[in-house]
């Protein structure tokens, strides 16, 4: 029953969220509000609900570790697994502003969030909104210095809806999120009790892997549709907003406190790896491309973490 509770959970949170996409932009051109906008606020906080649904109410459940692990999770998925799998299958040219904000900003995230757990293993308010200022003065710098760049991320689809289809998929996918958490969450608190493991783990492993589907999804989509493939920014900024946007907001709303000291001692350190690894990588074989060489070596990465979290 868990094992179902925890596959419809995923399947209403990935659902959910292209639903609240769909809403968010439709809402947003049925507004006249500037494309420019709508890539840099509507489109990344909407692809990044599931997470933040997740995490909160997580935290606010008194599943703080489940929370983090998500988090840490999905970052790692997202370099690891997911990025991994999308280079094995189609190179990736790697632009100038990875190197110039994309990168930078991500690295000094996750040393941001690595320094406040480890300090006292709790993620305070405070600390919270400065990961979230953090955040709106990195969307007040690609606002002003690299709108291309959000433009690119942007839904192809820009036929306005119907005010009725918008308010629609709004409820729908408010429901999903809602619904979809609910089934997730209880499904892997109770798995980890059945089975003897911590919340830590299921966080890490089954939460964070299902909240990245929508990220591998539309990369493989892009390749099957001999489209430009998921661009290595638009992953980058999905690990930057799981820890300013659904971290920050989260530990906002309520101090996230980490009490499995194997997030401190094992997964934060392999989320610093991961993400620093990806630096090297664009120079490694090919300048400026990540090809199925850096792809086998990101996955193998993520497959020696998992494995070492199992046995």
């Amino acid at each position: 029953m868990d094992a179902i509770y925890i596959i419809g959970g995923l399947v209403l949170l990935i659902f959910g969220g292209d639903w609240l996409l769909k809403s968010a932009v439709g809402f947003s051109l049925f507004l006249k509000i500037p494309k420019i906008v709508i890539g840099m606020t509507i489109v990344s906080f909407a692809t990044s609900a599931p997470e933040l649904i997740v995490s909160l109410k997580s935290a606010l459940q008194g599943h703080a570790d489940l929370a983090v692990g998500n988090v840490l999770g999905s970052n790692i998925a997202n370099l690891g697994f997911v990025l991994g799998v999308t280079v094995l299958l189609s190179t990736i040219s790697v632009e100038k502003s990875f190197y110039k904000t994309d990168w930078p900003i991500m690295m000094l995230s996750s040393v941001l969030l690595y320094l406040f757990l480890i300090f006292d293993g709790i993620l305070q308010s405070y600390e919270g909104g400065l990961l979230f200022f953090l955040l709106f003065l990195f969307l007040v710098y690609l606002l002003k210095f690299q709108k291309s760049a959000v433009l690119d991320e942007m839904p192809k689809e820009e036929d306005v809806l119907p005010l009725y289809k918008n308010v629609y998929y709004l409820l729908i996918g408010a429901l999903a999120l809602w619904g979809g958490s609910e089934l997730l969450i209880s499904g892997a608190v109770h798995t980890a009790s059945y089975y003897g493991v911590s919340e830590r783990v299921i966080g890490v492993t089954v939460v964070s892997i299902g909240t990245s589907i929508p990220e591998l999804s539309a990369s493989l989509m892009a390749i099957f549709k001999q489209e430009k493939a998921i661009s290595l920014g638009n992953l980058i900024g999905s690990n930057v907003f799981n820890i300013l946007a659904v971290l920050g907001l989260t530990s906002l709303v309520s101090p996230i406190k980490v009490t499995d000291q194997a997030l401190l001692q094992n997964d934060v350190y392999w989320m610093l790896a991961v993400s620093f690894a990806v630096l090297p990588l664009t120079f490694l074989f090919d300048k400026m491309k990540l090809s199925k060489r850096e792809g086998f070596l990101l996955l193998s990465m993520y497959l020696v973490f998992i494995s070492q979290m199992i046995f």
